[in-house]
């Protein structure tokens, strides 16, 4: 049977409606919707107060970032090592929003310096700043775990501005991330090595430009199809 246009308008605006109210549920200080804030299910949430929901996806967050830390590979020659770190910053960022998910890795970062959650299992303070004969200095990789903090903050923030609702904007939330950890990572490597710009791009950019890609695709599709399920979640009721 076919259906009108006028009544698929209509039915369109009833599940638009319905995902709005759904997502109502949350305080109205709340800056903007994550996908995120369904990922606690409502019986579960509507027995916790807000605070406690937020604190608990903070947790989730920084435990899903240790846990992807230490898928690890490492590169000949090359202090920097090919993890998971990247895509699960991303993730985490865009389902958490700008707080939560800036939180989230600042609460990874923390941890890391008293629990081997850093890749390959490093801990403490040196793996950022860097302890050696010459006294104290900067560790090749310390930039891009700092980076982690504002790639994850401008992701979030995108995805409360919807970025992440449909694929153009998810990528284009992802690839800005993925300059972010570039910009701090990459110069802070080529200080704390003393390489030259085309040295610590060779380094710290290059070896890892389609691994990243992958991980970007992966992480950019995973909120359109995220949100979709919501919508259709919400539609169905």
């Amino acid at each position: 049977m076919v259906v009108p246009a006028s009544r698929q308008r209509l039915t369109e605006d009833y599940r638009r409606m319905l995902a709005t109210r759904h997502m109502n549920r949350l305080p109205a200080a709340e800056r903007g919707i994550t996908i995120g804030d369904f990922l606690v299910p409502i019986r579960v949430g509507e027995r916790m107060s807000a605070r406690l929901r937020h604190i608990a996806m903070i947790c989730v967050g920084a435990a899903f970032i240790a846990v992807t830390s230490n898928i690890a590979f490492v590169i000949p020659g090359n202090p920097v090592p090919i993890t998971g770190q990247t895509l699960s910053v991303l993730v985490v960022g865009g389902a958490l929003g700008l707080r939560r998910g800036m939180m989230s890795v600042a609460l990874y970062l923390v941890l890391g310096l008293f629990l081997p959650v850093y890749a390959h299992q490093a801990h403490g303070l040196g793996t950022i700043v860097g302890f050696g004969a010459n006294g104290v200095g900067l560790s090749p990789v310390g930039g891009y775990l700092i980076s982690f903090l504002f790639a994850a903050a401008l992701v979030g923030w995108l995805a409360e501005m919807g970025w992440d609702r449909h694929i153009g904007g998810a990528v284009g939330a992802m690839i800005l991330g993925e300059i972010v950890i570039y910009a701090v990572g990459v110069p802070w490597l080529a200080v704390s090595l003393h390489k030259s710009p085309a040295d610590a791009i060779a380094l710290g950019f290059t070896p890892f430009v389609v691994g990243d890609a992958i991980k970007l695709a992966i992480a950019a599709g995973i909120f359109p199809v995220a949100w979709w399920l919501v919508g259709r979640r919400a539609g169905d009721r």
